[in-house]
């Protein structure tokens, strides 16, 4: 039997494990893990209403090697689990370690210099928030930073998102996620 003064230690060392891998982490200021995200974040178009702004993200741990980051997100319960592309963003300076609230921005003003947006599944370029069908169980929306070996994806801009995860997994070195929720 283990002493109880220990578990404490246990539970966190598996929690820490689970956040990111060699200690790649992903993080954000606008909500937490699992937490439900506000409206500010959810998309703004059909029948729903939100500020459409992509949430403050930042990383750490990035492993050696890195040379860019790419930055998706992606609703595994949509779809009937296919999923849905909400952001793809790629070609990320290597020295970035964050991305501000509103950086998925369509003109790109927020973005860092350099990076490179992808299509969406609501065939628009750069971020569109959660809009899950109304009466659904919350649906579950992973952000996910991944390091890259290489300082270009190799692949143009507007790419989406099966073209994007295929290049994502090609160059990875190592990915870090973090997850939300959201249901109307």
């Amino acid at each position: 039997m283990r002493p109880a003064s220990l578990l404490p230690c246990l539970i966190a060392l598996a929690f820490a494990s689970s956040a990111g891998a060699d200690g790649f982490t992903l993080e954000s200021a606008s909500f937490g893990p699992n937490a439900t995200l506000d409206t500010k974040y959810v998309f703004n178009g059909g029948s729903c209403r939100g500020g459409d702004n992509s949430p403050e993200l930042h990383w750490s741990g990035a492993p050696e090697g890195t040379k860019s980051f790419a930055v998706t997100l992606f609703d595994p319960d949509a779809r009937n689990g296919a999923g849905f592309w909400h952001w793809i963003v790629f070609d990320i300076n290597a020295k970035t370690t964050s991305l501000p609230v509103g950086a998925g921005a369509d003109a790109g003003s927020v973005a860092p210099p350099g990076s490179v947006s992808g299509k969406n599944d609501f065939d628009r370029i750069g971020y569109s928030g959660p809009c899950p069908p109304k009466g659904d169980k919350p649906h579950r929306y992973v952000f996910t930073v991944y390091a890259l070996r290489t300082e270009h994806l190799g692949i143009p801009a507007g790419a989406d998102g099966p073209t994007a995860r295929k290049a994502l997994e090609a160059d990875a070195i190592l990915s870090a996620t973090l997850q939300a929720q959201y249901g109307r």
